[in-house]
């Protein structure tokens, strides 16, 4: 599941989680019956947070955010190093990609993966997991 084309990426996490938007028919799981406010959506869908994250099918303009979410959940969850999946293209997205990653406080540093890992279509990243770089301060 991702973004749809022209879908922010906020309201992509809003669709993906069933929060925010139209409310839901009275009856079902998080309709107008405050009984059922929190009752689990029989049509979710849960996905599990890797160390890779796959941009294929996302814009130019929305990798930003992407990728610095997904950077913040990897350290979050103590991962240290990461993998972008940008494509080989004409590489504007692995540009956005890298310069999200230049700017990062919480990215040690990165490049390209080696062939065997996608080669010039991946970026490889080493994140700084240490509680000092979670506060926004310099190691």
């Amino acid at each position: 599941m991702s973004a749809t084309p022209g879908e922010g990426w906020g309201a992509f996490w809003k669709r993906l989680f069933g929060i925010g938007g139209a409310a839901p028919e009275p009856g079902r799981a998080g309709g107008t019956d405050p009984e059922d406010e929190y009752a689990p959506d029989p049509d979710f869908e849960p996905y599990v947070v890797t160390d890779e994250l796959d941009l294929h099918g996302f814009y130019p303009e929305q990798v930003p955010e992407v990728v610095d979410e997904f950077i913040r959940n990897a350290v979050r969850l103590k991962i240290e190093e990461v993998r972008i999946a940008h494509g080989k293209g004409r590489s504007v997205m692995k540009r956005e990609v890298w310069k999200v990653l230049e700017a990062s406080p919480l990215v040690r540093e990165f490049r390209e993966a080696p062939p065997q890992r996608g080669g010039w279509g991946a970026t490889l990243a080493w994140l700084d997991s240490s509680d000092s770089s979670e506060q926004g301060e310099e190691s």
